[in-house]
């Protein structure tokens, strides 16, 4: 029975704390977008997800890790989106289309105005491109795994950093030019891959 109580006990405390991330994330979120992200201090965002300044600093080290939390899925996403790939798709053809999944998918206001936000300011895209290591790891891992060779394969880590520049590339692309779709320069860069290494 003693077991049983933990084991609610734990729930609830991660729900707790899962629900107190959330609002922590919401609010610096919107008031980033809103006020701006240089001028809104932790306190304000504390104050608007009705916690402490304290409580807040368990959560996230800075203003940054709020910003950057909004998106700490997207390597599992894109290694997700290999793994639905046809196993007998080239490795190129495999991460490109891949990828191409991903951007059919639609993307809120508010994530299109928080890529806009990293984009403009300075310490947000130093740590944004931090994440990209990750998913460059991910994504050799992934691409291996989908094709049954070892985890450090040759081909599979060139493509998936080929890959990954395209992506770096495609999303600057996009964010000069919001109105176009988000595969149009991802497409176009693959192709010029290809030519240049055809």
């Amino acid at each position: 029975m003693q077991d049983k109580i933990s084991d609610t006990d734990r729930g609830l405390r991660d729900r707790k704390r899962a629900n107190t991330h959330a609002r922590i994330q919401a609010e610096g979120l919107r008031l980033f977008l809103e006020c701006g992200f240089e001028t809104t201090t932790l306190d304000e965002v504390a104050e608007a997800a009705e916690v402490s300044r304290r409580t807040l600093l368990n959560y996230f080290g800075s203003k940054e890790e709020i910003v950057l939390s909004a998106k700490a899925g997207f390597p599992q996403q894109v290694a997700d989106a290999v793994a639905a790939r046809p196993a007998d798709e080239p490795l190129l053809d495999m991460v490109e289309n891949a990828l191409l999944d991903l951007a059919r998918q639609p993307l809120s206001d508010e994530m299109k105005a928080v890529a806009v936000l990293i984009h403009a300011t300075p310490s947000l895209m130093a740590g944004d491109q931090a994440k990209y290591a990750q998913v460059e790891r991910l994504l050799a891992e992934a691409l291996a795994k989908r094709k049954g060779l070892a985890p450090d394969d040759i081909a599979c880590r060139v493509v998936a950093g080929a890959a990954v520049s395209i992506l770096k590339l495609s999303v600057d692309a996009w964010l000069a030019q919001p109105d176009a779709p988000p595969e149009t320069f991802g497409r176009a860069a693959f192709a010029a891959l290809r030519q240049a290494a055809g």
